[in-house]
């Protein structure tokens, strides 16, 4: 029996020391171009889609007018454009981040620009948030909350016909042809 609980509290020891010993010396994955750890994706997704969904608000108190989409296109040009790109323009900081964020105005499934498929309450706590761990920012004490209403407005928008003057704004023209099944 001594010997069982001094191999216990060895045990109990070791596993600390080593994980230690591990972190300490600089092992683990750091850089945005080391692998990930096993399961890492899916160990911070699970928490982070429970609580979007507990906390995301359930409708945009901002209506997708003209004028509404032209101030998101603003703030996103200014705020979003340089990770998340503009269409037709990938963002060139995106393919070196970890993970890689998202281009906003790219097709990547059949029908679904973007997020234009999340709910626009996610897509707002997103904003107002950030996400740890992925180098999303919360803009709460960049942008008050209309523009950040209006900035997810415009994402839950995107694929569907703009005003001119939003398209102007971001850049280049929107291409409103998804790609066959099994593009991007």
């Amino acid at each position: 029996m001594a010997r069982f609980l001094l191999g216990l509290i060895l045990g109990l020891l070791i596993v600390p020391a080593a994980v230690w010993s591990y972190l300490r010396f600089g092992h683990p994955p750091v850089a945005v171009a080391d692998a990930p750890f096993p399961f890492e994706k899916q160990i911070v997704r699970a928490p982070l889609h429970a609580r979007i969904d507990r906390e995301m608000p359930a409708s945009s108190p901002v209506a997708a007018t003209p004028e509404n989409l032209m101030a998101g296109a603003q703030t996103y040009r200014e705020q979003c454009a340089a990770c998340h790109g503009l269409p037709q323009r990938s963002s060139p900081f995106a393919a070196h981040m970890y993970p890689r964020a998202p281009q906003l105005w790219q097709w990547h499934r059949t029908g679904v620009i973007g997020v234009n498929d999340d709910p626009v309450g996610e897509t707002y706590w997103k904003i107002d948030n950030g996400i740890r761990l992925t180098g999303m920012p919360s803009f709460s004490k960049v942008l008050d909350q209309t523009q950040m209403w209006q900035v997810a407005v415009l994402l839950k928008s995107a694929g569907t016909t703009l005003p001119d003057p939003v398209v102007k704004l971001l850049g280049e023209p929107i291409q409103f042809n998804p790609p066959a099944a099994g593009g991007q």
